[in-house]
């Protein structure tokens, strides 16, 4: 008998939505939205950007997860990873008794027909799920519609002969599992750019300028099995991990059209290049919304709330980090005291402290705030108040 699969939650929506509210809702970012997305008090004055927060497919995620929890109360309820890249809402689902596959002592090989496992927003790859299927275990789907829009993308390239040129970072969850759906047909491969510098690397390859044994190496955890730069860079098709940056999408895609274009002719380049607009909406939706703010506002500083793993997170940081100072922080405790502050540098690996960031107690200081797809309201609030307490001491 196949395993039981949830994908459209348990029916315990009402059930659970307290719950949620408690722990991940805010009235005083209700109120601010209401007031035009502005709070003010004293010399301080906050802008939220009109888009922020947990996105659709998040909050179905984390109302999943919920649900899960209050269906199977004595059955053991495993996440394969984080459900998203929040460390909050990780820790809360910990403390609702959910374990996770990726915590020390756990294993995959110790599931059975009577476990549940959750999957994640951002999904798993083919064979991951094919080893929980093969354990009987039942099975809650969150992953997101965006998600499964790329990975029809990549299995209808795979299966009509291109090559999926995925624009993401091999090493992310997303990625691997749509990399793993691009090799399903038997003909299928992938190669994954990080950025711009290595999608450029790969396009003059097309050219016939590089160098093969120098292309595998560097390429090397990037690319399928079996993968051939002479044959499987002929014919492709674009696809990207839905929470990068969406205008090094775009161009990396506009730079392996013209490397194709230039290597086969413009006439071929219909059979040999396909691309389709893959970026997730509420991504879109976010990026767009702190350019507007930037350029709407004057503010002397911005702060992006989200993990440091969150790949949106860390792109709406670097959107903001070209234009003023920018201070990325996991959590509201980050913000220390109005001389010291915890953040992640925009391309920095590691937490850093910043002396002297808040600007003496004179004067107005405006302050712009975001936060990425994964970031609950409640950190939001938490944050503003404690910016509030730290500027008008």
């Amino acid at each position: 008998m196949p395993p039981l699969i949830f994908r459209k939650g348990l029916d315990l929506k009402h059930a659970v939505a307290h719950v949620l509210a408690e722990s991940y809702h805010s009235d005083l970012v209700n109120t601010i939205k209401e007031n035009g997305f502005q709070y003010a008090s004293g010399r301080l004055t906050v802008h939220l950007a009109r888009e922020f927060g947990f996105c659709y497919g998040v909050d179905r995620a984390v109302d999943y997860a919920y649900q899960t929890r209050k269906r199977f109360p004595d059955r053991q309820v495993y996440l394969t990873g984080e459900i998203i890249h929040n460390p909050h809402v990780n820790d809360q689902l910990r403390r609702q008794g959910i374990r996770f596959l990726t915590d020390p002592g756990e294993s995959i090989d110790a599931l059975g027909a009577s476990d549940v496992v959750i999957l994640p927003a951002f999904g798993v790859t083919v064979e991951m799920l094919l080893q929980f299927e093969s354990r009987g275990c039942t099975l809650v789907d969150t992953t997101c519609g965006s998600v499964l829009n790329v990975w029809k993308n990549v299995r209808r390239y795979a299966e009509d002969g291109f090559t999926s040129v995925i624009h993401g970072k091999y090493w992310h969850e997303e990625t691997r599992a749509t990399a793993s759906q691009a090799v399903r047909a038997a003909q299928g491969h992938y190669l994954v750019v990080l950025d711009r510098a290595e999608a450029g690397v790969a396009c003059d390859y097309i050219r016939g300028r590089g160098n093969r044994q120098a292309f595998l190496d560097r390429f090397a955890r990037a690319v399928s099995a079996g993968f051939d730069p002479d044959r499987h860079l002929q014919r492709i098709g674009c696809a990207n991990q839905t929470t990068m940056l969406s205008s090094e999408s775009l161009e990396i895609g506009e730079m392996f059209r013209a490397a194709i274009a230039e290597r086969f002719g413009e006439a071929h380049v219909a059979d040999r290049y396909r691309a389709f607009d893959t970026i997730c909406s509420a991504t879109q939706d976010r990026q767009d919304a702190v350019i507007a703010l930037l350029a709407e506002q004057p503010l002397d500083l911005m702060i992006v709330i989200g993990g440091y793993n969150s790949s949106n997170t860390c792109n709406l940081a670097r959107i903001c980090a070209e234009r003023l100072p920018t201070y990325h922080i996991a959590e509201p405790g980050g913000i220390e005291s109005a001389h010291t502050i915890r953040h992640k540098p925009v391309g920095g690996k590691h937490e850093v402290m910043t002396e002297g960031w808040l600007q003496p107690s004179r004067g107005p200081l405006r302050v712009g705030l975001t936060s990425g797809a994964s970031t609950p309201d409640n950190l939001v609030d938490a944050a503003i108040r404690r910016l509030d307490a730290l500027a008008n001491v």
